[in-house]
């Protein structure tokens, strides 16, 4: 098992590439530094190499792909993850991984939104749409995470190994936030300079098409990790819905002693009768969540006894 594994998923970063392996192994002399190449067909794996780092491969395109195979094959006491796109110093990563290392957090946040990243990044809809995602987390799940969708974290073994990894693309960031602040992980927040790409490198983040993936898997998580107040808002929703066409029907009756609107009254019934149906799937599927979590601190100690094995 290594100390320190720093990780390192990589696609067509040959401009960049070679200065990150040299500056995470002069923060971290001790570490063992990863490159995972994803298909690239520029000479990123080959100036990974000429650095010394260990390459490998996942064949699979995406992110998320790269953070599977990562994750299942590094075994490591602490491990670093960054991108090889040079917009990450290397100056906080000692921080990061003392924090796992002596303070036992499980996920360390590399806070890029407290610092430069308003000024450095280019792209105002990125702007816009990381602070709309941080906003949305951290109101549905009660947390107080700084940047849900940066690239620069340091993780724990029992994290690393108790994480199901569902994502396939960039929506990968915001799957590990959500899946360390529902299962009430520790979770720290350091503050880290951001500096845009250098001239010739290009993000590979749709800001449209991956912008609504990761909504869309934030309404998903939301859905699997909290059912009750998910379901929860759907019965409102449809018992207001049903109040507004059943409430003028009622007064007419009132007024007159007469249904007149028959229709409506019966579409206003089966809407308060899902309305319903909704609240107590929720119940039912929120007994399950916690029945699951439970589950999971047995897991997490069934872990923690494997790193303390592995170590000795």
């Amino acid at each position: 098992m290594d100390k320190i594994a720093v990780l390192i998923p990589c696609y067509n970063e040959e401009k960049t590439i070679g200065k990150v392996v040299r500056e995470a192994r002069q923060a971290l002399p001790d570490a063992v530094i990863y490159v995972y190449d994803n298909n690239s067909v520029d000479r990123t794996v080959e100036l990974a190499e000429a650095e010394g780092a260990v390459v490998r491969h996942e064949y699979k395109q995406g992110k998320g792909n790269v953070v599977r195979r990562m994750f299942r094959e590094i075994d490591a006491e602490c491990y670093l993850m960054l991108d090889g796109d040079d917009t990450y110093p290397l100056d906080c990563a000692k921080e990061m991984t003392d924090r796992v290392l002596e303070y036992h957090a499980d996920m360390v946040v590399g806070d890029r939104l407290s610092s430069t990243y308003f000024t450095e990044n280019k792209r105002p809809f990125h702007n816009f749409g990381n602070s709309l995602v941080r906003g949305t987390i951290n109101s549905l799940f009660h947390s107080d995470i700084k940047d849900i969708m940066t690239g620069y974290r340091a993780f724990s073994y029992a994290f690393v190994k108790t994480f199901p990894v569902f994502s396939q693309g960039f929506q990968i960031e915001t799957e590990m936030t959500i899946h360390a602040v529902n299962y009430r992980m520790q979770v720290d927040n350091v503050v880290v300079e951001y500096r845009d790409r250098p001239q010739g490198s290009s993000s590979k983040l749709n800001t449209y098409s991956d912008g609504i993936k990761v909504l869309w898997k934030i309404l998903q998580l939301f859905k699997t990790y909290k059912p009750f107040g998910f379901f929860g808002i759907i019965s409102l929703l449809l018992t207001a819905v049903a109040l507004i066409l059943f409430i003028p029907v009622f007064m007419e009756y009132l007024r007159t002693g007469l249904v007149l609107r028959f229709p409506t009254l019966i579409v206003s019934g089966f809407l308060e009768l899902a309305a319903v149906q909704s609240f107590f799937a929720g119940m039912i599927l929120g007994e399950l969540t916690w029945k699951d979590r439970k589950d999971f601190e047995y897991r997490m100690n069934r872990v923690a006894e494997r790193a303390r094995k592995q170590k000795k």
